[in-house]
């Protein structure tokens, strides 16, 4: 494949990140989304120093830095009683800990920094409105003929249409969990939540996130419930029967939650979908990243950060394949999947956590009542302390 060309499907964070460090190796980029402009609303995301010390390696630090708010804290409190039960120290804390800054941001934001140096690039071109099937892919992928084709770059999210093209790849299967997402004003939110800090509620079966936005102004919530699988969609607005299961599955919780949950005036409704282990690779020149490989639940809220750990990662071993990069990306399938593997266990044990009961629930509040906050950020250290090479 020759160095220079490079196809991108999808414009998201995934894509977005893969091309700028695609041509920080001297690739020339060309990026496909079927969306006619970008644009994300209505949600935020935590970005992690695993993430964030990767964009600032980028040149997005100073972009970053006025989109992101730092909190000094991750609270875990009590759904039913509002108690606090532990603690994570973030702020300074984390940017010493782990050599890069911990924060909180609108996915819009994200997604815009990331777009405007794509812009600015001129190794990139982007080209919306143009929805790419599976076979538009595969023509690409042989404009050239084997195998000297172009690498094609699947960041086509959950629902890839890159993803038909690679043989033994998983496919998306749903989680049996939704996300509410929406957005209060801070004043509202005040006498139930620290507003500048991040606050994760646990109860069984069910989790509430929240933490602050613009500016502390507004506090982005994310409530966590059982729902049913809604076939093959993204997001959608919520229907009144649908804010009725939600009330149900949060009835046992503290009023004030419970309150602010009915009395909000628009949610949106996310299925949470995940991806079984499969091929990302077709041994060729057609190669998954972010969601349309790996895409996994969000208890460990990590999906923005392997998808922008993924696009760092494959222009490294691209760029230091030398006449092999087939072989490169091979590794980079390898090495990644253990990675994944690691951050979607953890994913599943913060659900286990979250959403314990019983015995389990008293047990769990027990040992982390017990432990120091620097003992708590310790077990994040292989995550948030990642780095990968040249960062």
């Amino acid at each position: 494949m020759p160095a220079q060309d490079v196809h991108i499907i999808g414009a998201g964070i995934a894509g977005l990140a893969a091309a700028l460090a695609l041509t920080r190796s001297g690739f020339h980029v060309r990026i496909i989304d079927q969306a006619p402009e970008l644009s994300e609303v209505g949600a935020g995301l935590q970005m992690s120093p695993n993430a964030s010390r990767i964009l600032i390696s980028l040149g997005l630090g100073d972009a970053l830095d006025r989109a992101i708010e730092r909190p000094a804290r991750i609270s875990l409190v009590s759904g039913h009683s509002l108690r606090k039960i532990a603690h994570v120290p973030c702020g300074d804390f984390a940017a010493q800990r782990w050599g890069a800054p911990y924060g909180v941001l609108h996915r819009a934001e994200l997604q815009g920094m990331l777009l405007e140096a794509v812009r600015a690039d001129q190794r990139c071109h982007l080209q919306l409105g143009k929805r790419a099937t599976s076979s538009d892919i595969r023509a690409l992928a042989d404009q050239d003929g084997a195998p000297a084709s172009p690498l094609v770059v699947g960041a086509d999210g959950v629902w890839s249409q890159t993803r038909e093209l690679v043989p033994d790849a998983a496919r998306p299967r749903f989680s049996g969990q939704v996300a509410w997402r929406f957005v209060v004003a801070a004043e509202q939110a005040r006498a139930i939540l620290d507003t500048t800090n991040v606050s994760v509620f646990l109860a069984p079966h069910t989790h509430l996130v929240a933490y602050p936005l613009d500016g502390g102004k507004v506090i982005n919530m994310v409530a966590i419930a059982r729902g049913t699988d809604p076939g093959k969609t993204w997001a959608a607005a919520e229907r009144p029967a649908d804010r009725e299961a939600l009330l149900r599955d949060f009835g046992d919780w503290h009023p004030r939650i419970t309150g602010l949950l009915r009395d909000v005036p628009e949610m949106t409704w996310w299925p949470l979908f995940n991806m079984p282990d499969g091929r990302w690779f077709d041994d060729r020149n057609i190669v998954l990243i972010g969601d349309a490989a790996h895409a996994m639940t969000p208890f460990a809220a990590q999906g923005a950060a392997m998808a922008i750990e993924d696009g760092y990662e494959l222009a490294s071993a691209i760029s230091a394949g030398g006449g092999d990069p087939a072989a490169s990306i091979r590794n980079f399938e390898i090495s990644r999947r253990a990675r994944i593997t690691k951050a979607r266990n953890r994913a599943a044990f913060n659900q286990f956590a979250y959403h314990a009961r019983g015995p389990v629930r008293l047990g769990r509040d027990i040992v982390l009542g017990l432990r120091r906050p620097e003992s708590l950020a310790a077990d994040l250290d292989w995550l948030y302390g990642y780095r990968s090479q040249g960062t």
